[in-house]
């Protein structure tokens, strides 16, 4: 039995939860690792250049172990490397190697290069193999048609263990190119310049309250080309299928700090399409679009910061289809796979479930977190820990609700929520928001390690 898929992100045993001295050392040293290798959401970010006061200069260096304990991939080991602001101010390349008695994997990227003919133009390539224990995929096996009474595996009325279960593999790559717009804040100059003072900008945006693309903000048009190598098989049953997708987006970002912001808002439509290229063996079309927005209450004498950050989230596919036979039974076509589209659950929207864990045509999802950034840095004077560079630590309360749906329509996807609550610690390391999430539902207790905040 084999499998190949996307699931690159693991679940934490709670076990750690009892040993937090420990957890927060290595989650530091694995996400520093992993940051290069995760994908943002949205996929496209503001270029930035972060200068640090604490730091002799711009340019970051890292060679870090690491090292992980979880229930799907057992003891892992790793050795990563990252560094940004050399070959140009704000470009980053990243690698990461591991290896556990079941696992093994190499990663390797490059982010936001900007091309010599173009002052403007900014390309990224990012991909990753591996091979893991332990691999779930909640969604229908390739049958051509079922009874029409049946509830689809990932549907939100579905049921927790109705999954496909294996070891297997992990393939994929990105091609991305972003082109900066000549307006609002980047009307002069693609990149956005800060200076960090303990971990928070002196020049920061000062227009963060106004809504103007053409005199406020950054604007960029970005065209990714995705690939992703996927097949699920057990004794009797089977999913498989790869992508070759292009993915058209726009953001508008105009907050006072993209990677913590405290005020502002950004927006993000995009436009997916697989037209069954190579090996890819369905068409599918798929729309979405998230807006975010931040609101600040000031500091305290505890706090440096307080913010209130709101988030919502649709998508639909126009492609999908449900055909219907002479006996009733019901065949699911031109539709996303599982692990695309219209999709909830993981470490970005309700992580109180299983990544992927709810899949269809239609999605809805909103959320609310309070985040705290404490005024007390608990390794500031500790030296062997300096090269953490770790400015600020960082409390978080947070809220989901959401649901996937086979229609978009407001009766169905305004009822039977599903939701859930959770607790996170978050600091900023260099210049990057790392985070570790703890959230509950009715279907059981996830931690995730990752890197950025979700929205």
């Amino acid at each position: 039995m084999r499998i190949t898929t996307l699931f690159m992100i693991k679940r934490m045993t709670l076990i750690n939860v009892l040993r937090p001295h420990f957890l927060f050392r290595k989650l530091i040293l694995l996400l520093l690792v992993f940051q290069p290798i995760v994908v943002a959401k949205p996929p496209v970010t503001v270029k930035l250049r972060i200068d640090r006061i604490e730091s002799e200069t711009s340019k970051e260096t890292l060679w870090l172990p690491y090292a992980f304990s979880t229930d799907d991939m057992g003891l892992t080991l790793g050795l990563g490397a990252a560094a940004s602001g050399g070959f140009q101010e704000q470009m980053t390349l990243g690698t990461t190697l591991f290896g556990g008695e079941d696992s093994k994997g190499f990663g390797l990227g490059m982010w936001d290069y900007r091309l010599k003919y173009s002052n403007r133009l900014f390309i990224s390539v990012v991909g990753m193999v591996g091979d893991y224990p332990l691999m779930r995929a909640y969604a229908p096996p390739n049958k051509d048609f079922v009874d029409g009474n049946t509830v689809r595996p990932g549907s939100n009325d579905s049921k927790f263990d109705h999954f496909i279960e294996s070891s297997g593999s992990s393939n994929w790559w990105d091609l991305q190119v972003d082109y900066v717009l000549p307006i609002g804040k980047a009307k002069k100059s693609p990149i956005s310049k800060y200076r960090l003072t303990n971990g928070l900008p002196s020049n920061a945006n000062t227009h963060a309250d106004a809504w103007n693309p053409l005199e406020h903000g950054t604007t960029i048009l970005s065209v990714r080309q995705f690939n992703r190598y996927q097949f699920y098989e057990t004794d009797d049953e089977s999913i498989e299928g790869a992508i070759h997708a292009i993915e058209l987006g726009l953001l508008h970002d105009n907050t006072d700090f993209p990677i913590n912001p405290t005020v502002g808002n950004s927006q993000y439509f995009a436009f997916s399409h697989d037209a069954a290229w190579l090996d890819s063996q369905s068409q599918w079309n798929f729309v979405e679009f998230e807006a975010s927005q931040y609101f600040s209450f000031g500091a305290t004498e505890l706090a440096k910061q307080r913010i209130l950050a709101l988030n919502f989230w649709t998508a639909y596919s126009t492609s999908w289809q449900v055909n219907t036979n002479e006996r009733n039974e019901v065949q699911v076509a031109n539709n996303p796979p599982f692990l695309e589209g219209a999709t909830l659950g993981g470490f970005y929207r309700m992580r109180g479930f299983r990544q992927n864990r709810f899949h269809d045509k239609a999605a809805i999802y909103a959320a609310a977190e309070y985040r705290y950034t404490l005024n007390y840095n608990p390794i500031k004077n500790i030296k062997w820990l300096k090269f953490l560079k770790l400015d600020w630590i960082q409390a978080v309360l947070f809220i989901e609700g959401g649901r996937v749906a086979p229609t978009y329509n407001r009766h169905v996807l305004y009822k039977d929520w599903k939701s859930d609550v959770g607790f996170s610690l978050r600091a900023l390391t260099a210049g990057m928001v790392i985070r570790l999430d703890v959230a509950k539902s009715n279907e059981g207790t996830n931690m995730w390690a990752m890197v950025s905040h979700p929205f």
